[in-house]
């Protein structure tokens, strides 16, 4: 019993010596490594604190259109002419122990690393005001362990070499908040048309929480969450005694109003194209290992001068005054370069890209994709479907629609894809989408690269699916581009501060995808003519009538309509030009005056950017035939008919009858079987083998 006692307590005391040797191994280890650390600290000395220089932008032809960075530059302030709620604010909802902790929060990182280990990923930061300072100046933002490394050293000599109101001023000077603004003096500016030092309580709180995530608590981008954090941060500062519960409960009830200062960045040519220059800008120095926050970069675009000019110069003379939005994109087919872009009416009032970042039903301008599609599934540009009422039905059985053209009216008679584009029947379009189904049409918007979902609708076929102006500007560059999809680009090369090049698009590996045969993109190409042919007016006349006597050379386009969307896109073989114009709320566009809009500011456009330029056509590639044919019936022109027109086909589809045939006549107009389907499609084989 004595002896099994004796042998517990030998192998505690052994357990107490080795724990008491680990313990003071470790503490040596610890000791020796923050000796370490703070020798390396002072032979390094302090890091150098210094404001990002300008990054340059310049056109196509490598004049400067803008800078970044400007504001920062200009607007540096000192704690003492900023808002005390904005320090406040920031140490609340950043770093609660600011004043205390010497660059690491070690409960945060604790708290942080357990929340992360419980679920399973990166669910929290523990970055105090120091590291996300340091992080700023000398790092990127990329979860590496490498950069947790570096950051917590450039933090660690921060702290060391600089007094805490001296981080404090460089953080809420350098710290991002969007829209190109960094620092709370530039962002005050932006937000608020006003000086920092002025800023309310609320103010503060929904700036301060913008830095985030600028693209999600943007007021601009997002009014909800924008508010939602900011009413966050309030509680956070009450908690912490900033300000008093009476003082919290007025700033949420508080009405913000953003004024958006019309600032260096708002003068700048083409403000909405140079933001996406940025974001782009972003992404390529992202993945060759720097970060774009070094500044110092000059950044060549695609920007084309004459074309922003025309575009802006266009849209002032038709826009009336009021409410009316507008976008507008201009890009060009054999490169994919963005030469032009205006993403509202007025950048300093709204930065909200209507190309860009809106997403609308966009009408009729959908029908070519769906054409497109059926031209892949038998269809030809001779084949004729009834123009008459008709009542689908969908979902099983259970539901109906009846699609109505704009006037009310129907051509009561077959019409060809041709003349059906050409005059934008919705009957045709909705015979089109039953009969090839919406599997291929779905398959095709999805080659095009267009981010928009196909409803299992019928009213699908008339655009009802939403879209951005930018994905269907980039469809029809494509089908201009014979077929082959070239990635939109806004930036052809990137040089650093010592000139050296960091990015080339010339040089960069970039395959061209083919996403339509170049015969269909072809005859969709000539089909899209038809639109300001009045041989093929009708019920209703050709969609582009109206602006017809303004065109001086071969167009292919499409105008779309909705309630509140007015659209027009369209190409000739060396650009694309996409035009919308609504209003932002969805507000019936009514007024015959904004209806005429986005035709005039397209041709016009088109007419101006042209001028001088020689005029190309569309050249049919091999195994594409013209045929002058008779649009009623589909067979070839003679003098005996009246409406003849070229058409261009495949092979296979060339009529072989004359329009004068009895039997084509007669086939042609007949009724098909009702017990066999509800509309009519007459067979391909009377056009021939």
């Amino acid at each position: 019993m004595r002896r099994a006692q004796y042998r517990k307590k030998t192998t505690r005391s052994k357990r107490m010596k080795r724990v008491f040797l680990l313990s003071i191994v470790a503490s040596c280890a610890f000791f020796s490594a923050f000796v370490t650390l703070r020798i390396y600290a002072q032979i390094v000395g302090a890091p150098i604190i210094q404001v990002p220089i300008s990054s340059v932008f310049l056109d196509n032809q490598g004049n400067v259109i803008g800078d970044r960075f400007e504001e920062q530059r200009r607007y540096w302030v000192s704690l003492d002419e900023i808002s005390p709620f904005i320090p406040q604010a920031t140490i609340a909802v950043e770093d609660q122990e600011f004043y205390e902790h010497h660059g690491f929060d070690y409960t945060r990182i604790a708290s942080a690393l357990l929340k992360d280990v419980k679920a399973g990923k990166k669910v929290e930061g523990a970055s105090t005001i120091t590291q996300q300072y340091a992080r700023n100046l000398f790092l990127t933002h990329d979860k590496t362990w490498t950069r947790k490394l570096n950051e917590a050293l450039y933090a660690y000599r921060l702290e060391i070499f600089y007094e805490k109101e001296e981080l404090l001023e460089g953080y809420l000077n350098t710290v991002y908040f969007g829209h190109g603004m960094y620092g709370v003096e530039a962002a005050s500016r932006f937000y608020y048309g006003k000086s920092a030092k002025s800023l309310t309580l609320a103010e503060s709180a929904l700036l301060m929480g913008i830095p985030k995530g600028p693209t999600h608590y943007s007021p601009l981008v997002n009014e909800e969450k924008a508010k939602n954090r900011q009413q966050l941060i309030l509680t956070l500062m009450n908690n912490q005694q900033f300000i008093t519960a009476e003082q919290k409960e007025r700033a949420m009830e508080e009405n913000f109003v953003l004024k958006t200062e019309d600032s260096v960045v708002t003068k700048k040519t083409a403000p909405y194209f140079l933001e996406e220059v940025w974001k782009e800008a972003s992404q390529i120095i992202k993945e060759k290992g720097h970060r774009i926050e070094e500044g110092g970069w000059t950044i060549t675009t695609t920007l084309n001068k004459k074309h922003q000019q025309a575009a802006e110069e266009t849209i002032q003379k038709w826009m009336p005054e009021g409410e009316l939005q507008i976008g507008f994109i201009s890009m060009e087919p054999r490169t994919g370069y963005v030469t032009a872009m205006v993403g509202g009416r007025d950048f300093s009032t709204s930065p909200f890209n209507r190309v860009t970042q809106a997403k609308r039903q966009p009408g009729s301008i959908i029908k070519p994709l769906l054409y497109g599609a059926a031209l892949e599934n038998g269809f030809s540009p001779l084949t004729y479907l009834k123009s008459e009422r008709t009542i689908f039905t969908y979902d099983n059985g259970r539901r109906e629609y009846e699609p109505k053209n704009v006037n009310g009216e129907f051509a009561e008679n077959p019409i060809s894809m041709a003349q059906a584009l050409a005059i934008s029947d919705n009957i045709y379009a909705v015979k089109t989408l039953e009969h090839i189904g919406y599997k291929p049409f779905q398959q095709l918007i999805e080659r095009f690269d267009i981010k928009m979902k196909i409803d299992d609708t019928p009213a699908t076929a008339l655009g009802t699916s939403e879209v951005s102006l930018f994905d269907m500007t980039k469809a029809y560059n494509t089908i201009s581009a014979k077929g082959i999809q070239k990635k939109p680009t806004y930036i052809t090369k990137i040089t650093d501060n010592d000139g050296n090049t960091l990015y080339d698009v010339q040089k960069e590996k970039v395959k061209d995808k083919v996403v339509m045969q170049e015969q269909d993109a072809f005859l969709l190409s000539h089909l899209l003519t038809g639109m300001f042919d009045p041989i093929f007016n009708d019920y209703s006349p050709s969609t582009g009538i109206s602006i017809r006597a303004k065109q001086t050379r071969p167009y292919a386009a499409k105008s779309g309509t909705t309630i509140s969307d007015q659209y027009l896109v369209g190409f000739s073989p060396q650009l694309t030009a996409g035009v919308w114009n609504g209003y932002d709320q969805g507000k019936q566009v009514s007024d015959a005056e904004a209806k005429q809009v986005t035709k005039q500011v397209w041709i016009e456009f088109m007419e101006s950017v042209h001028r001088g330029l020689p005029v190309e056509p569309f050249i049919a590639p091999p195994g594409v035939r013209g045929v002058i044919v008779d649009i009623k019936t589909g067979g070839i022109a003679t003098s005996a008919c009246e409406k003849q027109r070229l058409i261009y086909l495949k092979e296979k589809d060339v009529p072989t009858k004359l329009c004068t045939d009895p039997s084509l006549k007669q086939h042609t107009f007949e009724e098909s079987d009702p017990e066999e389907d509800n509309w009519s499609i007459f067979p391909f084989s009377f056009f021939g083998e």
